[in-house]
């Protein structure tokens, strides 16, 4: 897949054309980071983790959304390590919304602009949080609610959206198909991690679909029978 590919996915909620959540996935920069856009038949759209940073990224971004005729209602991070983040000025000035991130994030995200340009990103505009993610409410997007849980250990405010009617989940880097998010960044933490992923994802239905940060999706069933940090093979349940 190069970093420019991507695919949609469309999610029936309740088997009911009418009523669905769409997940729009672009692989962006050298980190290969999954930016997710969700919307519905409502076209109201809110856009996670945009990690567009070339003009040939964003206008990839800009192009489906208006081909698409999206509203774009909310702009939120999952985490806010670099790759996360690159895009976040540009959709807040581009679509004028705000950013959401979970309070924890804070300091994450304000450290971006003294390291980008030792990563290659020169050009990195920053972005400062308008509101905050609270695990236990709701992302709403459109008609379609995600549930905002808290699942830290890569970072320490890190948060996944779990839709419940098509069994979605939005996971940025916390477990990915075969692995699991690294832990040796500032504030991550690898045991809490681990814990965080067993006590709170592997409680969700075993065919819930994972759209991770990196990486092709998976499924929690999958993870819990032979992912070898969490899985039943790493006697870890």
């Amino acid at each position: 897949m190069s970093k420019n590919s991507f695919f949609i996915r469309y999610l029936e909620s309740n088997n009911s054309f009418s009523n669905m959540l769409q997940i729009k996935v672009f692989t962006f920069n050298p980190f290969y980071e999954n930016t997710y856009i969700l919307y519905d038949e409502t076209n109201k759209a809110v856009i996670v983790d945009p990690g567009c940073y070339e003009r040939e990224e964003r206008e990839e971004l800009m192009d489906f959304i208006r081909k698409e005729h999206l509203q774009v209602t909310e702009l939120v991070n999952t985490h806010c390590h670099i790759d996360h983040v690159l895009g976040n000025e540009f959709v807040k000035t581009t679509f004028k919304v705000p950013l959401s991130i979970h309070q924890k994030e804070v300091a994450v995200l304000k450290s971006v602009q003294a390291y980008a340009p030792s990563y290659g990103f020169a050009g990195y505009q920053a972005s400062e949080p308008d509101q905050f993610l609270d695990p236990g409410k709701v992302l709403q997007v459109g008609n379609e609610q995600l549930k905002i849980l808290y699942v830290p250990g890569h970072s320490p405010g890190h948060v996944v959206f779990y839709h419940a009617e098509s069994k979605t989940c939005i996971a940025g880097d916390t477990l990915f198909q075969g692995s699991i998010g690294r832990t040796d960044l500032p504030g991550g933490d690898h045991g809490t991690l681990l814990n965080a992923i067993k006590s709170v994802l592997f409680t969700l239905p075993e065919d819930t679909i994972v759209f991770p940060g990196h990486g092709p999706e998976t499924s929690i069933g999958a993870e819990k029978e032979y992912n070898p940090f969490v899985g039943k093979r790493a006697g870890l349940r």
